[in-house]
């Protein structure tokens, strides 16, 4: 799902990944379930890259194309995140559009079904000039009529909590308060959120406390650097182990994908941060 404009950046460094030495096998303490979002190394073919992402000990990647999930398989490695109908411009805070994307969902939560992934992605869609309060009650209504497909099969529908400050504008779920209020007016298991620790910071901070406050409603995590979505290094303002410890403090057993845009060598990277991430 092309769902964002991919740096140049992580192209270039990708095209030397045949050049790389193999990388060693992680040993890692397993106390959170790590994965990587594949399009931030789609110039990596899939074969290198699940090979690669086994090797690191991870064990999911979010958002590949099912033409990929064969080979994600046969590395032992699961296609956490499965793309839905909705997109983050046009979502389920459109009543008219309901309908449609209840039609193109069955498909969709079935193949995830099939595959092993636990979660399908929806989004809210920007507002285009439509009030909060009336996005949240179309939302509330476009996932209650998707839910049926959540217990025929028991795959989770996730929305992702997005920044509208930097990187989409406009968009409706932008806040963990909107999105927990959501959850709760849903009042489902199967359906939760993706909290975007990138994404949240920028809208908001405190985000051990948010996790903390809020993590029931919090089916899956993302990774990032701010600023800049770049490694979770000394360049950026997070400090991912105190962030992983909470998160795993909270009982949380479900995944935590990195989806940042790697600037050095993208397997480098990804193992770096994977091991910063193993408290």
């Amino acid at each position: 799902m092309k769902r964002r404009s991919f740096l140049p950046a992580a192209g270039a460094a990708a095209l030397a990944l045949s050049a790389s030495p193999p990388l060693p096998a992680a040993s890692l303490k397993g106390n959170i379930k790590q994965g990587a979002c594949r399009w931030c190394y789609n110039k990596i073919p899939i074969e290198d890259f699940a090979k690669g992402c086994a090797e690191i000990g991870l064990a999911c990647v979010d958002l590949a194309n099912p033409n990929e999930w064969p080979v994600l398989k046969k590395y032992g490695l699961i296609p956490t995140m499965v793309g839905g109908p909705t997109t983050i411009r046009d979502g389920l805070n459109r009543k008219e559009d309901h309908a449609k994307f209840t039609e193109k969902m069955g498909p969709m939560i079935r193949a995830a079904k099939a595959a092993g992934a636990p979660h399908v992605i929806v989004f809210s869609g920007e507002r285009k000039g439509m009030p909060d309060d009336q996005g949240l009650e179309n939302c509330v209504a476009g996932i209650k009529q998707m839910l049926p497909l959540a217990e025929e099969t028991g795959v989770q529908i996730v929305m992702e909590l997005l920044n509208s400050k930097v990187n989409h504008p406009d968009y409706m779920c932008d806040t963990s308060k909107w999105g927990v209020q959501l959850c709760k007016e849903v009042n489902h298991p199967l359906f939760g959120l993706l909290y975007d620790i990138y994404h949240m910071q920028i809208m908001e901070g405190d985000v051990i406390r948010t996790i903390r406050e809020n993590h029931k409603h919090y089916f899956h995590y993302h990774t990032g650097g701010n600023p800049g979505r770049n490694e979770l290094d000394e360049t950026q303002e997070l400090y991912y182990p105190a962030i992983t410890r909470a998160i795993i403090e909270t009982g949380f057993k479900g995944y935590f994908s990195h989806e940042f845009v790697p600037k050095r060598d993208p397997m480098t990277s990804l193992r770096e941060a994977t091991v910063l991430c193993d408290v």
